[in-house]
């Protein structure tokens, strides 16, 4: 597909398409803390706790960039 390999293109999905959608979760998550009327603590604490999963899948990314994997 336009000249790359099923491994580029798998990595392409992986970093921009799994960016893109942790980026909407956290769309989800402020919006549904407005509607909810959650307050700053509240928005804070939903802010944390369902983003916990992104950041381990963020913390991948990193330490497969720092030990060259």
């Amino acid at each position: 597909m336009f000249g790359l390999t099923e491994e580029q293109v798998s990595a392409f999905g992986m970093t921009f398409g799994v960016g893109a959608f942790m980026l909407y979760m956290l769309f989800i998550i402020g919006e549904l803390a407005w509607k909810a009327k959650a307050g700053r603590i509240g928005t804070v604490i939903l802010f944390f706790v369902l983003s916990f999963g992104m950041l381990g899948f963020i913390a991948k990314a990193v330490i497969q960039k720092l030990w060259g994997i």
